[in-house]
């Protein structure tokens, strides 16, 4: 509080116990700001889906287009559109896919950053430049894809299992919220 004293206010004790309010109301902060952030990214993340998942299903050409014609058809409500849950078995073959494909593309880097690693003190490699350009000139562009089979195995099986995981985790985390 601001005490008078003649022609001076003193502002002395003005904030005293601001220090354990803060503290006091600190974890209301943390869930209010975690709710808000959550909701102002839904707002965004949920219409960016629905706009994806329709251009993917070849409704529309593009985004704009995509928006303009959502709303213009089912109203702003049209872009929160609920979504048709996976089922666990999708969700892992989904997942399978995904990690093997990640697993075909990155071999290449593989390969080279493996043989940057073993190369040991003979620095037979300059560098990853170096290291491709070798591979190429002396093994060939098949070289490149050497170990892609159980790569891509190991891979896919752990995309199904991460992938699988995560989506289940987040419907029973989701439920849990709902009950509540």
């Amino acid at each position: 509080m601001a005490a008078q004293g003649g022609s001076k206010n003193h502002w002395k004790g003005l904030y005293a116990g601001l220090a354990g309010n803060i503290v006091g109301v600190l974890p209301y902060v943390q869930k209010t700001a975690g709710a808000i952030g959550g909701a102002a990214a839904s707002l965004i993340r949920v219409p960016t889906e629905v706009v994806k998942q329709r251009m993917q299903m070849s409704q529309f050409k593009t985004a704009p287009d995509a928006v303009r014609l959502i709303v213009a058809k089912e109203g702003i409500k049209g872009l929160y559109a609920a979504k048709r849950e996976l089922k666990d078995a999708e969700n892992a073959i989904i997942g399978a896919f995904a990690g093997a494909i990640t697993g075909a593309l990155t071999t290449p880097l593989d390969v080279m950053k493996t043989r940057l690693m073993i190369q040991g003190q003979a620095n037979q490699y300059r560098g990853f430049i170096d290291c491709a350009q070798t591979v190429m000139r002396e093994e060939g562009a098949g070289a490149f894809l050497k170990g892609i089979e159980p790569r891509v195995l190991w891979i896919g099986i752990g995309g199904s299992i991460f992938f699988g995981v995560l989506e289940k985790t987040k419907s029973i985390l989701a439920e849990r919220n709902i009950r509540r």
